[in-house]
């Protein structure tokens, strides 16, 4: 049976390829986006290939994201808490740093990946197969965190989204801890400065060899290594 894998944000950028590459690899993709209307490519690159399944899911909305959980009937190998949201890159002054976007930017890189995790933890541990049930094989859960949450690498601009994948980062680890007697591997990982609508044009990775990478790490991540903070290259962070 092929494996599973889930991705939240998969709308745009490293996400999108992340799906498109996952799907190439065997696995099937379970896409999710907030805004499938506006996710043309995700839409025009699901009906090429029938191992993807487009979920519209917003990760703030703990009720929805239950629900949709609850229709799913089988095992996830790897959930990729991937959605993402930058309100600004101005610093203390930046009048972009409203309430308002402070609230989305939190509650969708912080809280979507809690209630991402909470909401699909049961397939988590579900198993496909008898063989499944002898080895005690786990799927387990990749958060995409960023260099720019790291306490030691601190920087002045984009206060809000450093803060955000600071806390990300700190609940990837907090998981891997509580989940770690279940046999749940949990990583985060920085994709590095990819050329995104949120990265923008001049960044030095594409987003073909971010998500290879990213993958790459996915399938590294075992239950010796989990509470890892490392980049799309397999290079250590500081935290």
């Amino acid at each position: 049976m092929s494996k599973t894998l889930l991705i939240t944000g998969a709308g745009r950028g490293i996400g999108l390829e992340m799906t498109r590459q996952a799907a190439m690899n065997g696995y099937q993709v379970l896409a999710c986006a907030r805004n499938i209307k506006e996710s043309s490519d995700l839409t025009t690159l699901t009906k090429k290939n029938e191992a993807i399944k487009l979920i519209s899911l917003d990760v703030t909305a703990e009720n929805s994201t239950k629900q949709i959980a609850a229709d799913i009937k089988y095992k996830i190998d790897i959930l990729v808490c991937n959605a993402g949201v930058l309100n600004g890159y101005g610093g203390l002054e930046d009048e972009a740093h409203h309430s308002q976007a402070i609230q989305n930017v939190l509650m969708t890189n912080v809280a979507g990946v809690f209630f991402t995790v909470r909401s699909f933890l049961p397939h988590l541990v579900k198993k496909n197969s008898k063989s499944e049930e002898q080895s005690g094989t786990n799927g387990k859960i990749a958060v995409i965190s960023s260099i720019m949450g790291s306490q030691e690498r601190a920087g002045s601009n984009a206060p809000i989204y450093r803060a955000s994948k600071a806390a990300a980062t700190n609940l990837a680890r907090s998981l891997a801890i509580e989940l770690a007697p279940r046999r749940i591997a949990v990583g985060a990982y920085h994709p590095g400065w990819v050329r995104t609508d949120m990265g923008g044009p001049s960044a030095d990775v594409s987003p073909h060899e971010s998500a290879a990478g990213l993958l790459a790490r996915f399938d590294k991540l075992n239950m010796t290594n989990t509470g890892i903070y490392e980049s799309y290259k397999g290079e250590k962070l500081p935290f």
